[in-house]
């Protein structure tokens, strides 16, 4: 796996026809699951794909379900949401990196890339909309992971077409001094 920047990884993205585009996958990652979205094929719409149980043991495991994600849904690149704070500083984004590090040590991902977007407050904003529902804890975990991810990619689809081009890249730019 190799890490891109969020412009370069859309640069690519947009100069090719739609056709030839592959998807991306939306990542929530938490302390135990790990909530996936899919692109559409057009890259403008995310949906909520499926959660994935995170355990100490299971990297190799998890490598292998992404491999099948790959192929089965030519997917270009991962997008994790990272938990950003108002100064674009992280305090909370360890077991985020960690996870991504384990990934890429498993060798089986390579050539895939993946970039960091702030997560900002998707999991938040869906548990609120999940509150009313009186869901058992675990079930209302795993749709509050799955519909974060999509919220993550989501707000990426959103940017990049509401705003124009040379709008978006400032925007991105300007978000990603940091890194």
């Amino acid at each position: 796996m190799k890490y891109v920047k969020p412009l370069n990884l859309f640069e690519e993205l947009l100069k090719r026809k739609v056709t030839e585009r592959g998807r991306l996958l939306g990542l929530d990652v938490g302390d135990k699951y790990i909530g996936l979205a899919i692109s559409d094929p057009k890259n403008e719409k995310a949906s909520p794909l499926s959660v994935l149980l995170r355990k100490k043991h299971n990297i190799g495991k998890m490598a292998d379900r992404f491999q099948t994600l790959i192929s089965d849904h030519n997917l270009e690149g991962f997008i994790v949401g990272y938990p950003f704070n108002k100064n674009r500083t992280t305090t909370d984004g360890a077991q985020v990196k960690l996870f991504i590090d384990e990934l890429c040590n498993t060798g089986k991902l390579k050539g895939l890339k993946y970039t960091y977007w702030d997560e900002g407050f998707t999991s938040k904003i869906v548990e609120l909309l999940l509150k009313n529902l009186n869901l058992p804890q675990v079930m209302s975990k795993t749709i509050n992971d799955k519909f974060a991810a999509a919220g993550i990619l989501q707000v990426i689809f959103f940017l990049s077409t509401k705003l124009d081009y040379l709008m978006f890249s400032e925007f991105i730019l300007n978000l990603w001094k940091i890194t």
